[in-house]
């Protein structure tokens, strides 16, 4: 192989798949390889792939066979990440044209690869630069050891691994002073952060909060997605309501209603400690954003069980909430379960609960008309009549999950400027900018 020039990298899947290819990217750029918009342009093509669900793998494999099929000669396609972590020899039996296969968290051996010395190169990997315009992700952690039956992230990342918390503190300065206007922590579980490093369940975020808002300064928002239910601790919440630059937004992929399905799924499956849980963060931080995820058609689910999560999302009323249908894995409790439910009764029971969602969302929304919400500024336009218009997020929405907020007005990218609330939709707001405080 020439020694390479140029890359194009393809990243897919989640936010934590952005953060590893920032890493890649950094060790590439400081190795003198310079990215390329086209990958016809590119010596080396490079795909991250995600290989969460199933959905997601027919997703990195469609992506990995055009660019193969338009791979011109001389060259390089390497395919990594999750789902080669997972099937890297079936992925390669199926495309030939696939010249190198790497699994997780092999970036360097990519980066040596295309003859990047990464030893010459200081590079922190757990988070990266700038992904949602003026926000960037700090990714606290990698791997999980909660033992759900659905879930193949252990098979693919392995056990909890928590980045120091020096490192972080460095990295968040890193950031801040690159232009980031927000920090969103994430990590498989965030909430266990600190465990493997001695910590007692549920203590170590709570101190890494405090040390993260000390270190960007009020300003600077932190998020924090991804938390484990049994996880949300009253030091969570008292902290979380202390520190002002902590929005008041939380992320808790739930998974079920039913008690029973969530034993099943080996996760936290006691319902009236959630309701008691998110009653006290509603009393600590009034107005608090509250999203989760569920899963429709686990294994053995029964239509009562599924209109027991209908009722349970129906009575918290989450601001947020995707619904996913369940996909089989290898490699996971629930591949071998009994009574798997039937791909039509899934896809309509998802239909479903997202039928019932989209008008409390709506609702939640409508609860800010009036209200004037600090706008994290992503982008500038114009109306339809030639009038300036800004887009961007309140506290309201994390980058690329949820929805916008669009306002007449004039702001540049990277501002917080205040914003009056006029008109809510499922999932966006609109209003106009005020004169800046």
């Amino acid at each position: 192989m020439a020694i390479p020039k140029t890359y194009h990298l393809v990243t897919l899947g989640c936010p934590k798949n952005d953060v590893d290819s920032e890493h890649l990217e950094r060790l590439l750029t400081g190795g003198e390889l310079l990215p390329v918009l086209q990958p016809g342009d590119a010596d080396a093509i490079i795909v991250n792939t995600c290989g969460f669900i199933e959905q997601s793998q027919e997703q990195s494999m469609e992506a990995v066979r055009e660019l193969a099929a338009a791979k011109r000669d001389g060259q390089t396609l390497i395919v990594a990440g999750c789902m080669t972590q997972l099937y890297g020899r079936q992925v390669k039996e199926e495309t030939p044209a696939i010249d190198h296969i790497f699994g997780v968290g092999q970036w360097q051996d990519v980066a040596r690869l295309l003859s990047v010395d990464v030893d010459a190169i200081f590079d922190i990997p757990e988070s990266n630069v700038h992904v949602a315009g003026p926000s960037a992700y700090l990714k606290i952690s990698d791997g999980c050891d909660a033992p759900c039956q659905f879930c193949v992230i252990p098979k693919i990342k392995g056990g909890l691994r928590s980045a120091p918390a020096g490192m972080l503190v460095k990295e968040a300065q890193r950031l801040v002073a690159a232009g980031a206007k927000e920090l969103v922590l994430v990590g498989q579980d965030t909430t266990a952060w600190g465990e493997d490093l001695g910590m007692a369940v549920g203590t170590g975020l709570p101190g890494l909060l405090q040390m993260l808002s000390e270190t960007v300064g009020p300003d600077v928002w932190l998020r924090l997605m991804y938390a484990y239910p049994s996880r949300v601790s009253p030091a969570l919440i008292e902290t979380m309501a202390a520190l002002p630059n902590v929005v008041r937004y939380l992320d808790v992929p739930l998974q079920h209603g039913s008690e029973a399905v969530l034993r099943r799924m080996k996760r936290p499956h006691n319902v009236d400690r959630v309701h008691a849980f998110i009653r006290d963060l509603r009393a600590a931080m009034p107005g608090i954003v509250l999203r989760t995820s569920f899963i429709a058609g686990f294994p053995g689910e029964t239509e009562e069980e599924f209109k027991e999560l209908l009722d349970f999302a129906r009575e918290i009323r989450f601001d947020h909430a995707g619904c996913f249908t369940y996909s089989r894995q290898q490699w996971t409790g629930a591949f071998g379960m009994d009574a798997q439910v039937p791909d039509e009764v899934k896809a309509e029971r998802r239909d479903r609960f997202m039928r019932q969602q989209q008008k409390i969302a709506a609702k939640q929304a409508r609860r800010f008309i009036g209200r004037t919400l600090d706008l994290l500024v992503e982008g500038t336009g114009e109306d339809e009549d030639g009038a300036p218009v800004v887009a961007g997020r309140t506290r309201r929405e994390a980058p690329e999950v949820d929805g916008m907020v669009f306002a007449r007005g004039t702001a540049r990218v990277g501002d917080k400027v205040p914003v009056r609330i006029e008109e809510a939709s499922e999932y966006d707001l609109f209003g106009r900018v005020l004169s800046h405080r």
